[in-house]
């Protein structure tokens, strides 16, 4: 094959980048997608990362976009780099590494952004440092314009919102405020399971999966397999979720496990256990933000009592006479300030552990520490090599998986967890019971739109890199359709799942339960809402982008649910400057940077 070797450098500096871009879609963009079900509860942390990893993956190698010419968008014609292969490959190069490094600075200042709209402006910005203003397409150019990307920042977000609030209303007055949600929650189900089985499948067909060309069938086909696919998950719903989640929610059985899912009806014969005070809130998870603090709070009294004395007599005071004990003159000592005493303690329990840990800490010299995962001397030494590679990476690479996100979604700083706190107080909480049946529809969701994402959004960063490598492999400029080899959607999917499992945390923390109250009937019905806009707009040519779409079905639900002041705005307002920061960010340095090389001083 004729090789491009004069150009190896180009190569091997878009294999950074892109594994780069690829890490911070993970980051980016995975993160916010999962952010509603991990704040909601319906996951955690790890088994999000471990989900997403799963589809994202499969999506990209799968049925990943085969055609790397389409992230080009229309934004830029390949006429523009007039037959020269070595432009076209440095322009995409640089395309890369300003959309890269534009979503490392998002990410690092947990701004979550558009990974489409930042690569697009990349190559935006190369066209005019290539050919001028007039390589641009700045019109709507069949919604893949200038012009359409910014139409999109209202077009995603009101959309969404619209359809979210339609899916929460349903949701709300057929189920949650009825007498008895339980069993309206059972009985609507399948019809749940329906619909959002049709409305997936639809997305699939769409926009999941391109190189399967299932959008090229007949339309009745196509609705012949989308209904059949949605009846067949409905009456396995009724077969085995049905009982499974009757035994857990009305029998209150807290001895079943999660394989019994697959005894189907016999678990309508299986006894109930008889009642313990023990086990009886066993039985299905705690959704609630601010419920759960009710039933903690005379434990987390009697811990900072003991650390209170533990303290004090360490001091060598009596714990009756220690300074903070007594009152002070002018402070509001009534039952009714208890609640605002609360506020400081509330940020404490979920990392209660750790603080008791460190307030017992003892002098370090009298700390044992194990002497297996401790260094000595250089570094290089085969011992310390050994306990690196045992024990100090799997620590850092597990990390990324194991944070407190509720912990750090509850607020930094007193005044920061007191508005939280306020806002959260605004919203409606339902019985765990109802909600514990809306995060299986919520994972459902999650983990369907995870799979179309990682087979569209994953050529982001593929698609710009296979243009590049086919120009390095074959030493010709790139048709109008360049196929994308299996191992670079590989590639791309696994960068992007280490970008979750990493760093995918600190998108999570300023989304979900920051920007409104979370539980998985309000998780649902924000991704589903999410779902539906996405799907729709890729059918009518509307630019619509995932980020924006599952902002604004948050936002929509929240105001629905909690009122206006029920909202971040605040927090919503970073979210949209970082937005429209994408465009002209990603563009300049891709255009600057294009330009510097290109009319740079040579010998």
């Amino acid at each position: 094959m004729p090789y491009m070797h004069q150009y190896d450098y180009i190569f091997a500096i878009s294999v950074l980048f892109a594994a780069l871009d690829a890490f911070n879609i993970g980051a980016n963009d995975v993160a916010n997608s999962f952010a509603t079900s991990v704040s909601s509860r319906s996951l955690t942390l790890r088994q999000a990362c471990l989900a997403a990893a799963l589809m994202e993956f499969l999506g990209a190698v799968l049925v990943g976009a085969k055609v790397a010419g389409t992230i080009k968008n229309g934004i830029i014609s390949l006429s523009a780099f007039q037959g020269n292969a070595g432009v076209e490959m440095l322009g995409f190069a640089c395309a890369l590494a300003a959309s890269a490094t534009w979503l490392m600075i998002a990410t690092r200042n947990s701004w979550p952004v558009s990974t489409t709209y930042s690569i697009v402006s990349a190559l935006a910005g190369v066209g005019v440092a290539i050919q001028g203003a007039d390589a641009v397409k700045w019109g709507w150019n069949d919604s893949k314009g200038i012009a359409a990307i910014f139409a999109g920042f209202i077009i995603a977000p009101g959309i969404s919102a619209g359809f979210a609030i339609v899916v929460y209303l349903i949701t709300k007055y057929a189920v949650l405020e009825r007498k008895n949600s339980i069993k309206a929650g059972l009985m609507f189900a399948p019809l749940y399971f329906f619909t959002v089985t049709a409305v997936l499948t639809m997305s699939i067909v769409y926009k999941g999966a391109p190189s399967l060309k299932l959008n090229k069938l007949s339309q009745t086909t196509i609705a012949l397999a989308i209904v059949l696919t949605s009846l067949v998950v409905a009456i396995l719903s009724i077969l085995f979720w049905l009982p499974y989640v009757h035994a857990k929610v009305v029998k209150k059985d807290y001895t079943i496990r999660w394989y019994h899912f697959f005894y189907g009806p016999l678990l309508w014969k299986r006894p109930a256990p008889v009642e313990s005070l023990e086990h009886a809130h066993q039985h299905v998870p705690d959704y609630r933000v601010l419920g759960r603090d009710d039933e903690q709070q005379q434990h987390q009294d009697q811990v900072n009592e003991k650390r209170g004395s533990a303290s004090n007599s360490e001091d060598g005071m009596n714990p009756s006479t220690h300074p903070s004990t007594l009152p002070i003159e002018g402070q509001d000592n009534s039952p009714n300030s208890h609640k605002n005493k609360n506020l400081e303690l509330e940020r404490d329990v979920e990392a209660e552990p750790a603080q008791t840990q460190t307030r017992q800490r003892v002098p370090l010299e009298e700390v044992e520490v194990d002497p297996k995962t401790q260094i000595e001397g250089l570094w290089i030494l085969p011992r310390n090599l050994w306990i690196i590679v045992r024990y100090k990476i799997p620590k850092i690479l597990t990390h990324g998986s194991s944070v407190d996100i509720h912990a750090m979604q509850a607020g930094n700083g007193s005044k920061q967890a007191n508005r939280i706190h306020e806002m959260h107080e605004r919203a409606s909480q339902y019985p765990n019971e109802t909600e514990h049946m809306y995060s299986f529809l919520q994972v459902l969701t999650a983990c369907t739109n995870s799979f179309a994402h990682g087979s569209n959004d994953v050529a982001n960063a593929v698609g710009p890199f296979a243009a590049i490598y086919y120009i390095w492999s074959n030493g010709e400029v790139t048709p109008k359709d360049t196929p994308t080899p299996t191992w670079i959607l590989a590639f791309g999917g696994a960068m992007i799942v280490i970008g979750l499992a990493t760093y995918g945390y600190n998108i999570m923390a300023v989304l979900g339960n920051k920007l409104t109250m979370h539980s998985p009937s309000r998780g649902f019905s924000m991704e589903f809402g999410a779902s539906i806009t996405v799907l729709l707009a890729s059918q009518y040519g509307i630019p619509v982008s995932t980020t924006m779409c599952i902002t604004g079905a948050t936002t929509g639900v929240g105001v629905l649910s909690s009122g206006w002041k029920g909202v971040n705005w605040r927090a919503l307002g970073w979210i949209f400057m970082g937005w429209v920061l994408t465009v002209p960010v990603a563009g300049i340095a891709g255009g600057c940077l294009m330009g510097i090389i290109l009319n740079a001083p040579h010998f």
